[in-house]
């Protein structure tokens, strides 16, 4: 008895279930019944078709029975027969033999791409000479790649046809930018500098340095494209600079190391290692290959990139030197520091004699600020520092390095903010950033503000003008923005 409740159990789970099955059965045999006579009389559809070729019913619903699968292969005899009968599709009989011509498979898309995680897309896009396949998979991908890195060594390497009609001629007054050109928005971190190459064939090509631990050079006379980027850094690139040949660049990191690059291969010269996080950097005048590495350290460190190592060390006892200036002929340079003593700022301004690392002078700038960035004049008799006072000082160049006291350049706010400034090529003009955002050009023997730029959203940490082209200028903003004015 209890194996026959247990079936009983088990075959009953809904007697109306069944009831639909036998009514399925019963619906699906009439159906077949009807197809087969239908097909049999004469004047049908089929007539004429061979009937030499039976196959045999396998559907583990209805009887075994034999049909032509010929008409089960012509669509519109089936539809013919469908109408007929009307007949549902789901009540014909099917068969695992012949397949069935009514379900169809789409067809697949032709050309289907592949996904490309969004780094990589952005990688590609940005950079024009980073390694691997291109975003949209075709044939001749590695084509189009080599086309494209060899275009831009030709642009790192070639004079620009915007560049080349002022090459020669006599420097003139540097106009004011006043619209926008190009906007360059591929960093993915605040933009620390911008900078033209010195070298007047290649002036075409802007430097830019971020914390998103890359250097990039752009074509920012013409098309605005990014060239190269140099990604040798671990940490943020704090500072970077044109060798004045404008064939290398030199780029110190928050990694500690400082590194110089050639710029037409892209790859690394030489790469030393301070025991700090180097945030400023400055080449010899008169010897390129020897620059100097400062940052969070009481010293200021001499390397000779020809042998890999540091010849002098400049021991200034403070915590943080903020900016390298070289003066003229390379045989002093000046060094800005974060110290800053209750009464007076001793320190905050230090003379060097580079030859024989000695302390010229500590008592340049008595005034309680910091300088984030210093300038040198071009025709060399004087340098301008920022202060964190919201102005611009003026100092003598020559020894005892004096401040003009009745001159300094006012209206830009620093609040903080490393703010940069530079002297046009013929001097006439200097350019100051804003923490908000605006661009200050200055002139220098009135000191008097010529004309406000309004430049980015957020702090304008640093403004660059060309050295040939008369009225462009590159600014750079703590948004990871860059711009080209005209």
């Amino acid at each position: 008895m209890a194996s026959l409740s247990l079936v009983a159990y088990e075959d009953s789970d809904s007697d109306e279930e069944s009831v639909s099955n036998n009514d399925d059965v019963s619906s699906t045999l009439k159906s077949d019944s009807a197809v087969k006579q239908f097909l049999e009389r004469p004047g049908s559809c089929t007539t004429g078709f061979s009937e030499d070729r039976p196959c045999t019913n396998t559907s583990p619903v209805g009887p075994s029975w034999q049909f032509t699968p010929t008409v089960w292969q012509e669509p519109q005899l089936v539809d013919n027969c469908k109408a007929a009968l009307q007949i549902p599709s789901h009540a014909l009989p099917q068969n695992t033999v012949c397949p069935n011509p009514i379900k169809r498979l789409a067809p697949s898309p032709a050309g289907v791409r592949p996904y490309i995680p969004k780094r990589q897309r952005l990688a590609q896009t940005d950079d024009c000479v980073t390694p691997g396949s291109s975003v949209r998979s075709n044939p001749n991908a590695g084509t189009s790649t080599i086309t494209s890195q060899a275009s831009c060594s030709k642009m790192l390497s070639e004079v620009s046809e915007r560049v080349c009609p002022y090459l020669g001629q006599k420097l003139g007054r540097m106009e004011l930018p006043r619209r926008s050109l190009l906007q360059l928005q591929a960093h993915q971190g605040p933009v620390n500098t911008v900078q033209w190459c010195p070298a007047p064939h290649t002036s075409h090509l802007l430097l830019s340095a971020s914390m998103d631990r890359t250097v990039k050079i752009w074509d920012g006379a013409e098309s605005g494209r990014c060239l190269r980027t140099i990604s040798t850094h671990s940490g943020a690139v704090r500072d970077a600079c044109w060798s004045p040949c404008g064939r290398r660049l030199l780029s110190g990191s928050f990694d500690t190391t400082a590194t110089l690059t050639d710029v037409e291969t892209g790859s690394e010269v030489v790469k030393v290692g301070n025991q700090f996080r180097v945030t400023c950097l400055a080449l010899q005048p008169a010897d390129p290959d020897v620059f100097l590495c400062g940052g969070f350290s009481p010293e200021v460190k001499a390397w000779d990139a020809r042998s890999s190592k540091m010849v002098r060390t400049y021991k200034a006892g403070i915590q943080q030197t903020l900016d390298i200036l070289f003066l003229s002929g390379g045989k002093e340079f000046v060094t800005s520091s974060d110290s800053v003593s209750r009464d007076s700022a001793d320190r905050t301004l230090i003379a060097w004699d580079f030859g024989t690392t000695a302390k010229v002078s500590n008592q340049i700038f008595q005034e309680r600020y910091t300088c984030p960035s210093l300038a040198l004049h071009p025709e060399g008799e004087s340098f301008v520092a920022q202060t964190n006072g919201n102005y611009i000082g003026i100092f003598s160049a020559q020894r005892p390095y004096r401040m003009n006291k009745k001159r300094r350049f006012e209206g830009h706010k620093v609040e903080g903010y490393a703010i940069q400034c530079e002297f046009s090529r013929c001097g006439s003009l200097l350019a100051s950033g804003s923490s908000t955002g605006l661009a200050h050009f200055y002139d220098h023997q009135s000191s008097r503000t010529l004309h406000t730029l309004r430049a980015h959203q957020e702090a304008c940490v640093c403004v660059s003008l060309h050295p040939v082209l008369p009225s462009v200028a590159a600014t750079c903003d703590w948004s990871g923005e860059i711009k080209i004015w005209q």
